[in-house]
């Protein structure tokens, strides 16, 4: 007995080895995201009259994940970039023209697509769609703690209004970035913000969605993203599951299912899924190799399944976790993710935007388990 009792020591002790070295760390990512805010307040190119602009790789995913490591690491308040990002939106609320966004900024004559087969507006126009879908979302995500729509939500949610496209193929949908930059600003990218503003109508007061005023809004979009959920690359259909969780009618039962299971046969073996497995993807001949289990595509996987109701119990969610767990930096505190699009210069403030939106989405994922 005493000889088996001294042989389990070693074993337990290697065990709790095992899972202390698996485990992640919070503070780490959080301090990756907050040095990565102090780069972007200082860098010129985001800076705007009214403050620093949002971005969907960096201050996006950052405003979903800090507050979300704030409670978990017991901070009272929020940290200066979640305060100077808000301020920024909250002052840029009332521009609801190119024109006021963006003063000076030349429109651009490219008529490319908007979303098959729709004619690209402006890009100024298209960053203001981005912008009022961004504010949108996010300001209902800071009054849903309360339950109680706030003046500046209902601000956002007048301005988004009253840019969505009122006709045409892309009826129903915002004007988004289109500069063939994936994942987030290429043709299809419309029906990503749209399922962003379905995520963000949902988080409003039950009541709100059923306003005699904004009902029709509100069907439009819903018929938007059931019309052209089967065109669009699956991370998009996946950012429609998200939506949906918040915003029921924008996706059947039977096709929300589907799209787990679409997801779940992609996943790699060691439990990740790779950034391919979330097209299909335009070429970028310049960009690195996207071979094996990438760090965003994982993170927003795992998030998403778990939100649509996939158990953190479920082995393949399970695999998905200890994958992310396993893959943090810990010495930076980031999750590495290249850029789909193009080799950066080391060093630059944009080699890492793929990893931000990838630290933020891995945090995401891990809370959603706790």
């Amino acid at each position: 007995m005493k000889m088996m009792f001294a042989c389990a020591i070693p074993v337990l002790a290697l065990l709790s080895s095992q899972l202390v070295e698996a485990e992640w760390r919070p503070r780490l990512a959080a301090d990756y995201l907050d040095a990565r805010q102090k780069t972007w307040f200082n860098w010129p190119v985001a800076k705007t009259s009214t403050g620093h602009c949002l971005s969907c790789h960096t201050g996006f995913p950052y405003l979903l994940a800090r507050p979300r490591l704030r409670q978990v690491l017991g901070e009272s308040e929020p940290t200066v970039y979640e305060l100077g990002l808000l301020e920024a939106v909250r002052k840029r609320l009332p521009k609801t023209t190119p024109g006021d966004l963006l003063p000076g900024r030349k429109e651009s004559e490219d008529k490319g697509a908007l979303n098959a087969g729709g004619p690209r507006l402006p890009r100024a126009a298209d960053e203001l769609g981005v912008e009022s879908v961004l504010a949108a979302l996010l300001f209902a995500l800071h009054d849903s703690q309360s339950g109680v729509l706030t003046k500046p939500t209902e601000r956002a949610f007048e301005r988004m209004w009253s840019l969505q496209v009122p006709d045409g193929e892309a009826k129903g949908a915002w004007r988004w970035n289109n500069i063939d930059l994936d994942p987030w600003e290429e043709p299809e990218s419309a029906f990503f913000g749209a399922a962003l503003a379905a995520l963000a109508i949902g988080m409003a007061p039950s009541d709100y969605q059923a306003r005699r005023g904004i009902r029709s809004n509100v069907e439009a979009l819903k018929t938007y993203l059931r019309t052209w959920e089967k065109k669009q690359p699956l991370h998009n259909r996946l950012m429609q599951v998200w939506g949906s969780t918040s915003l029921p009618g924008i996706l059947s039962e039977h096709d929300r299912q589907n799209i787990c299971a679409d997801v779940l046969s992609r996943q790699e073996p060691d439990g990740g899924w790779s950034i391919g497995s979330l097209g299909p993807w335009r070429e970028h001949p310049a960009a690195s190799s996207h071979g094996g289990s990438n760090a965003y595509a994982t993170a927003l996987a795992a998030f998403v399944l778990q939100r649509a109701g996939i158990s953190r119990g479920d082995r393949r969610v399970a695999r998905a976790l200890d994958w992310l767990r396993s893959h943090q930096d810990r010495t930076a505190g980031s999750w590495e993710a290249p850029s789909m699009n193009k080799r950066y210069p080391a060093g630059s403030v944009p080699a890492q935007f793929m990893q931000d939106a990838a630290t933020a989405f891995a945090a995401l994922a891990l809370l959603e388990a706790r």
